[in-house]
């Protein structure tokens, strides 16, 4: 009996992975000709690199798979690292953070389940803006270029994700123009989300799309692997595979190839927090408030020729260019207007430091409270009444030098908002200020968030670069002759253009109301009781 059991206690274990072994390799094998069940007689398989050549394209509709074709790389982990961090707070960001190892083991489908789960349970939906305010900016960052311009050439387009709908909708459909938009619905109970994804539905596929143009004319491009995710690509008789190979080849999306500008974004993390450059953010953090509290003191408390050397060794870098005539300039005995572009609510202090004047007056549009008080040098708020405003300031120039952004509000990316014409009535000579700023951690602006704390997060930063550049100066008199337009507006649209071209920036037409309304959907007031 013995002798009987032996071999068969051996012989089990074998015949078990034998077998399954044996049925997995049936399976990889068999995989082209399910794909062919699948999908119809007429399904072709092809590569993506012969998908290029092609040249009939816009009579097709191109479905394709968001995260494995659009996407250079195919981590999700750190767009849900940014939402559990800018809708949620920084302990469940940690907690996303420590749970990393657990997504990478249980695979992509349970991986982002979890991920879902961890960033959006408790979420209010009727506020979640991160899906068109944030995650936009850092999903360009990782588009391939050779993918965008095939898709150009495409008549309408379809994405196809496996995130939810409101993390890829704005990206896919604002800023890369596509037509639909197929993602995963997040259930909700009493107006918060719970954390769970509806089930994928067939309903949600743009039938109009394909009944329009017909299935004959439905082009897919997908992965190998997930092919059968999606019941839209069993429209298509033409599906084209994209490697990994492939999209190591392929090249980041410039800026200036973007099918639509990205301006506006609002987020307090300036880089993608990936897990190694999400744990190296939670290691820097506390070292960086108290290198924030210590910045902080040291301007308040010492003057500008011992606070200047102590900040420049403490890492924060601040570069000018003074005009040829800067000798006239401060040889000038009244006081001089200084109109800058707006980087951060730094900007007249930084002035401050190269001009080596702490009685400079900073003229603001709104301002919280508490920047008020802790400013080192004067600060006066606008009442939005032109006539009002214009009197103020034409005094406080008589009083000393005056620094005011017409811009009303900042703008991270190199674009310059609509210039007020305000300040193009207050004195006879302008003095046009560059003003430029890098970060690497933290962005010292916000649209959505608490803006108190706004230069704290700047000071947070390692090395923040500042950069000032003194432009020639302007008189307002000189735009009197002529033309249609009023000539408070010519000083301002030339003061911007002027400031737009030392820069490298481009100009447009866009106010602080349209910022505010597309990140926060407010109009960005700060309430204040002297407004009329």
């Amino acid at each position: 009996m013995a002798k009987i059991f032996r071999p068969f206690f051996f012989r089990a274990p074998f015949f078990f992975w034998y077998r399954f072994l044996l049925k997995q390799l049936k399976n990889l094998v068999g995989i082209p000709k399910n794909i062919g069940n699948t999908f119809g007689t007429q399904f072709k398989y092809q590569k993506y690199s012969s998908l290029a050549y092609r040249s009939d394209l816009d009579d097709h509709t191109l479905i394709f798979d968001v995260e494995g074709t659009l996407l250079r790389s195919p981590s999700l982990f750190p767009y849900f690292v940014l939402v559990a961090f800018e809708a949620g707070d920084l302990f469940r960001a940690t907690f996303l953070l420590v749970s990393y190892p657990l997504v990478c083991l249980v695979g992509d489908r349970m991986g982002i389940q979890i991920m879902v789960m961890i960033s959006f349970f408790g979420i209010k939906a009727e506020s979640f803006r991160a899906g068109r305010a944030v995650l936009p900016k850092f999903l360009l960052e990782n588009v391939g270029s050779e993918i965008i311009e095939v898709l150009s050439r495409g008549g309408k387009k379809v994405g196809v994700s496996n995130l939810p709908q409101v993390m890829v909708e704005s990206f896919l459909r604002e800023y890369l123009k596509v037509d639909f938009v197929v993602g995963r619905e997040l259930k909700v109970f009493c107006g918060y989300y719970v954390g769970l994804m509806e089930p994928r539905n067939s309903k949600h596929a743009p039938e109009k799309v394909l009944e329009e143009r017909g299935c004959s004319d439905a082009i897919g491009i997908t992965t190998f692997n997930r092919i059968l995710d999606h019941d839209l690509f069993s429209q298509c008789r033409e599906i084209y595979l994209v490697t990994e190979a492939d999209k190591r080849g392929w090249q980041k999306l410039a800026r200036e190839k973007y099918p639509g500008a990205l301006i506006f974004h609002d987020s307090r993390l300036a880089v993608g927090p990936t897990p190694l450059e999400g744990v190296a953010i939670l290691m820097w953090l506390p070292y960086s408030i108290i290198l924030a509290i210590v910045r902080i003191i040291v301007t308040l408390s010492l003057p500008h020729s011992i606070s200047t050397p102590l900040l420049t060794f403490s890492g924060l870098r601040l570069t000018a260019s003074l005009p040829t005539n800067s000798a006239q300039m401060s040889s000038k005995s009244e006081g001089r207007l200084y109109v800058c572009n707006h980087r951060t609510l730094l900007d007249p202090l930084y002035l401050s430091f190269v001009l080596q004047k702490k009685d400079l007056i900073a003229v603001t549009y709104s301002l919280s409270r508490l920047s008020e008080i802790l400013a080192p040098i004067k600060t006066v708020r606008l009442t939005r009444n032109r006539d009002q405003d214009a009197n103020m300031m034409k005094e406080l120039v008589k009083q000393g030098d005056v620094a005011v952004c017409p811009e009303g509000t900042t703008c991270r990316e190199p674009y310059l908002l609509r210039f007020s014409p305000l300040f193009s009535e207050i004195c006879d000579e302008i003095t046009p200020v560059a003003i430029d700023s890098h970060v690497s951690m933290f962005h010292g602006t916000t649209a959505g968030g608490f803006k108190w704390l706004d230069p704290v997060f700047f000071l947070m930063n390692p090395s923040p670069v500042y950069s000032l550049k003194f432009l020639q100066q302007v008189s307002p008199a000189s735009f009197t002759s002529g033309g249609d337009e009023d000539p408070r507006f010519q000083v301002a649209n030339h003061v911007q253009s002027q400031i737009g071209e030392a820069l490298g920036f481009e100009c447009t037409k866009l106010t602080r109301k349209d910022k505010y309304l597309l990140l926060a959907g407010n109009e960005g007031l700060v309430s204040n009781p002297t407004r009329r």
